[in-house]
């Protein structure tokens, strides 16, 4: 699900980021650093902080992708399944936040949402009839574990064992997130990621997971975007759990990826199939303007390097956290007491995917803020440069030698209205200019496995409730009743040619 509310800002311990700043401030997440300016067709050097890149001119021929590449589109479990409290499902935090008045958009709940959790039959027969690959999905923690830990919720491992063998024997692969945001209330009643227990915990509800659904042959992907989690549900508190605390965001951070690297640990040693990652969501920093060069690799510290380097180096960066233009503004003391003996070593814990998540690029000024550099979409933190994802693609390879085959498990853009349209004309230019890059740098030797919409069904948008609609597929939130748009039928195209076709 898209970062949709990850800001850039300055965080101060004693200055909470109201909604109000979180708009104001816009542009999404800012990640990886761009890289150096390129000429259509040519190569590419990794330049943190560019200013950004010209325009790349896509061939007139369809891009051709390679025989195996999988297809597909993906939803999150709390965004799609309704069904909140049926079959001893347990309370999360996202069902905690959005009860509460002025949290979400509208008022909106996580129920009925897109009701998929009753539904899901007609939607794997969606999914089908689309020729799909692949579908990513979420397993919600509270229906596995509904306090989050101790015994396990049969009815809720019923659930995804069914959907699983139905995409299976449907020829669709599934790749199973573990966590996308739902986290189990009573662990955040004890503190939640700010607490290492978490971490604990979250392994434990791991090793059921991989048992349960062991023949999963899929990418299975432990965290869902750690970055969002941290900075928007513990610093900004625009998300849930609604925490606005510097320190607590910090601790976020290193528990949710030390949680990653025992779930890791946990799946070798289970024996189920498939491989193993996490889901980062990564984005080019620009320089926006004279002496906005070090603001601009300072924030892809804080961005970016702050969840690449340490699961696929073994290291913090040190220019994440201080009082400079671009940093987290906080005593970087306070990561250095949260890592113990071993942690890093069980963080970096060998991957065999790493999965990435792009929506666009950013720009940043002398002080560190975020400036908008291309048009956005009707998110108004989603700047529109395809482009981003071919440079993304690329330095993560050339940065990370040796990292692991990469998937990208989201990206997309949402209607322009809020009651959505299946006349998707600029969702249909979205995907095929994103897509291309994706074909292009596979061209350019980057090994890319699978591509995953965002989203198959419209669905609940997290802050913004039902007002952003995603999907591949409308869906009438009154009847339930799905219908294709026309970038679902491109989209079965794309699937059915294995090709990207030209405008």
């Amino acid at each position: 699900m898209p970062d949709s509310t990850v800001r850039r800002t300055t965080w101060a311990a004693s200055r909470p980021v109201s909604r109000r700043d979180v708009l104001r401030l816009g542009g999404g997440a800012l990640a990886i650093g761009a890289l150096a300016a390129c000429t259509p067709g040519g190569d590419a050097s990794p330049s943190p902080g560019a200013s950004g890149t010209p325009s790349w001119t896509p061939p007139a021929e369809p891009m051709r992708l390679p025989d195996g590449f999988v297809l597909g589109a993906a939803t999150s479990a709390f965004q799609v399944e309704g069904s909140t409290t049926a079959d001893g499902r347990g309370a999360s935090i996202w069902d905690t936040f959005a009860a509460q008045p002025g949290n979400v958009r509208g008022g909106a709940t996580g129920d009925p949402a897109a009701d998929h959790y009753r539904r899901w039959e007609q939607d794997v027969d969606l999914m089908t009839g689309l020729g799909l690959d692949g579908y990513r999905f979420s397993v919600a923690w509270p229906r596995i574990q509904p306090t989050g830990s101790g015994p396990v919720n049969r009815a809720g491992v019923d659930f995804y064992r069914r959907l699983v063998d139905r995409l299976l024997e449907r020829g669709v692969e599934p790749a199973v997130t573990l966590y996308h945001w739902d986290l189990p209330q009573p662990l955040q009643d004890r503190g939640g990621w700010a607490a290492r227990d978490t971490a604990a915990r979250f392994a434990d509800y791991a090793a059921v997971v991989f048992d349960a659904l062991r023949d999963v042959p899929g990418p299975w992907l432990t965290i869902n975007e750690p970055k969002t989690t941290a900075y928007v549900g513990y610093g900004s508190g625009y998300h849930a759990p609604g925490v606005s605390d510097v320190d607590q965001m910090i601790a976020a951070v290193h528990h949710q990826l030390l949680g990653h690297g025992l779930a890791v640990e946990a799946f070798r040693a289970s024996g189920a199939s498939g491989r193993v990652g996490i889901a980062l969501n990564l984005q080019p920093v620009y320089a926006a303007g004279p002496g906005a060069q070090d603001a601009a690799v300072r924030a892809d510290a804080v961005e970016n390097r702050l969840f690449l380097d340490p699961v696929l180096r073994g290291t913090y960066p040190d220019d994440a956290i201080g009082d400079e233009p671009g940093q987290i503004r906080a005593d970087p003391g306070v990561l250095d007491a949260l890592v113990q003996d071993g942690d890093l070593a069980t963080v970096s814990a060998p991957l065999d995917v790493l999965a990435i998540q792009y929506y666009g690029v950013t720009g940043v000024d002398v002080s560190g803020q975020n400036v908008q550099l291309y048009p956005t979409s009707d998110a108004p933190w989603q700047q529109l440069h395809p482009e981003g994802m071919y440079e993304t693609l690329v330095r993560v390879r050339d940065d990370y030698p040796g990292v692991p085959p990469l998937v990208i498990t989201e990206n997309g853009i949402p209607d322009r209205t809020s009651e959505g349209t299946t006349d998707d004309a600029e969702r249909v230019e979205f995907l095929r200019a994103h897509l291309q890059q994706v074909a292009r740098a596979v061209d350019a030797g980057v090994d890319v496995r699978a591509y995953y919409a965002w989203s198959l069904l419209d669905n609940f948008e997290w802050a913004e409730g039902l007002d952003q609609r995603w999907g591949l597929v409308h869906v009438d939130f009154e009847t339930q009743e799905r219908t294709p748009k026309n970038s679902a039928r491109w989209y079965a195209d794309v699937v059915a040619q294995r090709a990207v076709p030209p405008a």
